[in-house]
């Protein structure tokens, strides 16, 4: 593993001690879980959700925080359970499961994250192409050009290592929360009692009925696989737990929870606060509208506020939303792509010079998220979403799991948020499975 890629930030802070006390380096990550997860499908988050009223959104306040809480923190436990101090989680799925096991796991993690960095080449080109043609009034340069400018800007972040990657997103999290935010205390002199209405089934019933939408039952259903993609950051979990256990060591499990709570409570406020201030402002036909539309609420919203400054800022904000996401799941596609990379020398009875490989999958990245940029396929939301699935069973199912089977793991057991936790997971992935197919 890259000496750069674990317990880069401030290594030196565990050679003062193992206190505990809150430090900035846990402020950082916090901000780069933060930053990995809330990404710019929270722009569309309001709509997926409120479409059938305010019991959705309300089901959301109420899940989101446990969800994404004990889901992200057993997949922490999980890494942090292997013997070797720098194992990711690629490592410790081979130490605990054997290698054919681990080789497959391994598999699916890179192709679980991978398509998602791609969709965020593909989106960032767009991004940027939108908004200088249709905003600015200007000709974007050669697609191909332009997406080699934007992902090779990006990736020159990644070539001064983790403990810079996760500085960025960290800064870039701090316009994020204030738009989110500004957002929505600017919706709530337009809040309409209207939305209270919607908390009847009989009216939520009725509401479908005009808007084209399905049941409240299947709308509850299809909103937990929504939950769990918009607060998932999975990909950079096991660079995080690496990172604390050299920092912390022993202490890490206790002081990684801390930070998952913090980060997490910070999603949940945010997001929702944004969210419901969206469905107390638009109706579900306007929300039904801008779903129609495809387009993401920030957009709808300066249409129907009239002002055009608001798609100026959702452009801005959709920009540095996707750079983020970027980033973090970055760290997991190496994570991934390395792994497959050192099991295959491995199987032939030789080691790879890990400098070189990071050097090599950063080229890989480059050029692969570079050409499907330029291509721009339609079909690679489709295959992201075939992740999904995937991304559930790793991060729900799989450290549940372990707790039953890993000695390592046994002192989990017992716990009621385990059950609570398998429960959502099967939810999510047959919610996930059914929105592939129908």
């Amino acid at each position: 593993m890259d000496a750069t890629k674990v317990g880069s930030i401030n290594t030196t802070a565990s050679q003062t001690g193992k206190s505990t006390a809150w430090r900035k380096t846990d402020t950082v990550w916090m901000l780069g879980l933060y930053g990995t997860a809330i990404g710019a499908g929270v722009l569309f988050l309001p709509i997926n959700a409120g479409m059938s009223g305010l019991l959705p959104v309300l089901l959301m306040l109420v899940l989101a925080f446990p969800m994404t809480f004990f889901a992200h923190r057993g997949l922490t436990r999980f890494v942090l359970s292997g013997s070797k101090k720098d194992g990711d989680i690629t490592e410790v799925v081979e130490e605990h499961f054997g290698r054919t096991a681990g080789n497959w796991i391994t598999l699916l993690y890179f192709f679980a994250i991978y398509p998602i960095l791609l969709v965020y080449g593909v989106s960032i080109t767009n991004n940027v192409n939108k908004f200088l043609t249709e905003l600015i009034g200007v000709a974007a340069p050669p697609r191909w050009l332009l997406a080699l400018i934007l992902v090779g800007g990006v990736m020159a972040i990644v070539a001064f290592g983790e403990k810079y990657i996760v500085k960025v997103m960290s800064f870039l999290v701090f316009p994020f929360i204030a738009v989110l935010v500004a957002f929505s205390i600017y919706m709530i002199p337009h809040w309409s009692a209207d939305a209270l209405d919607t908390l009847s089934l009989a009216n939520v019933a009725e509401t479908a009925k005009n808007t084209g939408g399905q049941s409240i039952w299947i709308t509850i259903w299809l909103t937990i696989p929504v939950m769990v993609f918009a607060f998932n950051h999975s990909p950079i979990i096991s660079a995080f737990s690496v990172a604390k256990r050299e920092e912390y060591d022993e202490a890490a499990e206790k002081k990684c929870s801390r930070i998952l709570a913090s980060a997490h409570i910070l999603m949940v406020f945010t997001v929702m606060f944004f969210v419901i201030s969206c469905v107390f402002t638009l109706s579900s036909a306007d929300l039904a509208a801008a779903k129609a539309q495809n387009i993401s609420i920030l957009d709808y919203l300066s249409g129907y506020f009239d002002q055009p400054f608001i798609k100026y800022t959702a452009a801005i904000i959709a920009f540095i939303a996707i750079i983020k996401s970027f980033l973090g799941h970055y760290l997991g596609a190496r994570e991934g792509f390395n792994g497959l990379v050192e099991r295959a020398y491995r199987a032939k009875g030789k080691t790879v010079n890990i400098k070189k490989l990071n050097r090599g999958t950063a080229i890989f990245m480059l050029i692969t998220t570079w050409l499907v940029a330029t291509w721009n396929p339609g079909v690679l939301e489709i295959i992201e979403s075939l992740g999904g699935p995937v991304i559930a069973i790793l991060l729900f199912l799989m450290p549940m799991y372990a707790i039953s089977k890993v000695p390592a793991m046994r002192k989990y057991s017992g716990k009621l948020s385990n059950i609570f936790v398998v429960i959502m997971g099967l939810v999510a992935i047959s919610a996930a499975t059914y929105k592939l197919f129908f």
